[in-house]
């Protein structure tokens, strides 16, 4: 009897969830054909029907991540600082669902630093995200709740701060517990909210007054 499409859709969600479990537990770098097919009880020669060689998984595994890690939850806040927090908390492994989506971001960006067609695809998600809370920090400046400057620099800062707290907390999360990644995030953002703008750079060899 020929499969159906109904068929051939179950097949892809199986597919897709033993492809999750394996990054989840095995991280990126465990991600094989072989692996997934043990996941699903299945022979690579089925698997090799949805992925003939091993980029073809990977491509599929990151755009698997990335849909499931948009379609998280967001947290609701009010325009401005509120909204520049909340953006950041959404990346932090705060709960078991996003601890295990940073677990693979992180083990996959090996990955995208020896491939330059993955590495320029990442380039760009970041950039986008730096737009997102560039956008944002904006707005907390039209409300006085950050200084001026540039909304840019605020995003690009404020990005590398919770990607290093984001690897911090994967590697000793004992110490870095979802309160104290939190706690160290507000501490951040009120160091922005009381630094003063910044002025124009001293010239070479001058001297303070």
């Amino acid at each position: 009897m020929p499969r159906t499409k109904g068929d051939h859709e179950a097949r892809r969600r199986e597919v897709s969830e033993a492809v999750w479990q394996v990054m989840a537990t095995r991280g990126f770098t465990g991600l094989t054909l072989r692996a997934v097919a043990a996941e699903m009880g299945a022979s690579t020669g089925l698997l090799t029907h949805y992925f003939p060689s091993k980029r073809s998984l990977v491509e599929y595994a990151l755009g698997l991540l990335e849909e499931r890690t948009l379609g998280r939850p967001r947290r609701a806040a009010a325009p401005g600082l509120a909204a520049f927090r909340a953006a950041l908390l959404d990346v932090l492994p705060l709960a078991a669902q996003a601890v295990v989506s940073n677990r693979i971001w992180v083990s996959s960006w090996d990955a995208a630093l020896s491939d330059e067609a993955m590495r320029e695809d990442y380039a760009d998600k970041y950039a986008r995200s730096r737009d997102r809370l560039s956008a944002h920090a904006a707005a907390a400046q039209e409300r006085g709740d950050l200084p001026p400057g540039s909304p840019a620099d605020l995003a690009a800062g404020a990005q590398a701060f919770v990607l290093g707290l984001v690897v911090q907390a994967l590697l000793d999360p004992a110490a870095f517990p979802p309160r104290r990644q939190v706690e160290l995030l507000d501490g951040y953002l009120a160091g922005l909210a009381a630094r003063p703008p910044a002025g124009p750079p001293a010239d070479e060899g001058s001297v303070p007054a």
